[in-house]
């Protein structure tokens, strides 16, 4: 695996980055329609993105607080040529560690179904029915943090 960093913070600082990982994977690759990719949930949310040592942007994801005790990752996205080497599970056991660090009792997610194992290697169980989001197949998961 080759040096990366991982970065977390607000939206203002973290936008361009976060913008050109989830523009390659969400918007280039699987099609989704940029203006359902953008939503105002980013400016309230946590981001992480991992680096390259050269600042390259190669993985994001975010974290939102629906609730005083509940917390919920989302856009989590890795670019093509990055995949497979262990930068997702980097940025979810990072924002897993937020999670911990604020004192929240559950991490939840919506997986897209082909990323459902990746999530269940980390201790998230699935919940309900899968459901259609963008017209991409997704599976509600949950870690309990208790």
């Amino acid at each position: 695996m080759a040096l990366t960093y991982i970065e977390i913070g607000e939206w203002a600082l973290m936008q361009a980055p976060a913008q050109s990982v989830r523009t390659a994977v969400f918007v280039l690759e699987q099609g989704i329609a940029p203006e359902d990719e953008w939503d105002a949930e980013d400016a309230t949310a946590l981001h992480a993105v991992l680096f390259d040592v050269n600042g390259q942007a190669l993985g994001n994801a975010r974290l939102l607080q629906p609730s005083a005790t509940v917390t919920k990752v989302g856009r989590m996205a890795v670019v093509k040529d990055a995949r497979g080497i262990g930068y997702g599970a980097r940025l979810l056991e990072a924002l897993i560690r937020c999670a911990r660090q604020r004192s929240h009792k559950e991490v939840r997610l919506s997986a897209q179904r082909t990323a459902e194992s990746f999530y269940a290697a980390h201790g998230f169980v699935a919940v309900g029915e899968p459901f259609d989001e963008v017209g991409i197949p997704h599976m509600e998961m949950r870690l309990s943090l208790s």
